[in-house]
């Protein structure tokens, strides 16, 4: 059985908690007892929840966001980075400032905030969930700069883990495709064609808080996750 008492009134910072798989892990965090707080770059329909706007790729905005948190919580004992974007085409087709925007947000969004809230994580020996991606073990043609982020999470992760053993708790999340809104804005030749393979997010948000959930000592160091048929993972 998920030991959820460990998350009873642990703050758990959110990112991209306002929609798709981050606003099922502040449901799930919620759920479980915990009092997640939603960073994001538009939290206009967050309700019920503390929450701040921010874009974690600006690392000045999220160190001062982050302080705010850990001041007005007393503390923060997890972080969840879900924030992430893509944008699809080959490389020579993606314009330059769109392509590096997916690893400002992705990678470097991902570094920001767990950087800022480290001080706060050693003293209580928190917890990091990154969220990486199926596409993280493996490359699809015209999705390299999603593909690049995500690779390279998954190996922020890995260091981070090796470099704060029995510090911090680290757990690389590795999902394959949800049902959420990530692909709205997708043409269609870039949207899944059969949804019946994608997971539903709030099942993978209940994977973030068992993660969360373990006691103090036992590691889950990656996790991934998806669709009983979905075959993009091996």
């Amino acid at each position: 059985m998920q030991n959820t008492e460990s998350l009873a009134n642990k703050t758990v910072i959110v990112t991209g908690g306002a929609s798709g798989l981050g606003e099922a892990v502040v449901k799930a965090v919620a759920a479980a007892g915990g009092v997640p707080v939603v960073l994001d770059l538009n939290v206009s329909a967050v309700a019920g929840t503390q929450a701040h706007q921010v874009d974690v790729s600006d690392s000045m905005a999220v160190a001062e966001v982050v302080k705010t948190v850990a001041q007005s919580c007393g503390g923060i004992d997890a972080v969840v980075t879900a924030a992430g974007i893509d944008r699809c085409g080959r490389l020579e087709d993606v314009a330059a400032v769109e392509w590096e925007r997916v690893i400002k947000v992705n990678l470097l969004g991902t570094a920001a905030v767990v950087r800022a809230a480290m001080p706060w994580l050693v003293k209580d020996h928190g917890r990091v969930v990154t969220v990486a991606s199926s596409l993280g073990l493996r490359a699809l043609p015209e999705a390299s700069a999603y593909c690049a982020s995500k690779f390279a999470v998954i190996g922020f992760s890995r260091a981070l883990a090796a470099e704060n053993k029995g510090i911090i708790g680290v757990t690389t999340l590795i999902p394959a495709g949800m049902k959420t809104h990530f692909f709205d804005d997708r043409t269609e030749q870039y949207k899944p064609t059969d949804d019946s393979r994608l997971n539903d997010p709030q099942a993978v948000a209940n994977a973030v808080v068992f993660a969360l959930a373990q006691p103090e000592g036992c590691e889950v160091r990656e996790l991934v996750i998806c669709h009983e048929e979905e075959d993009s993972w091996p």
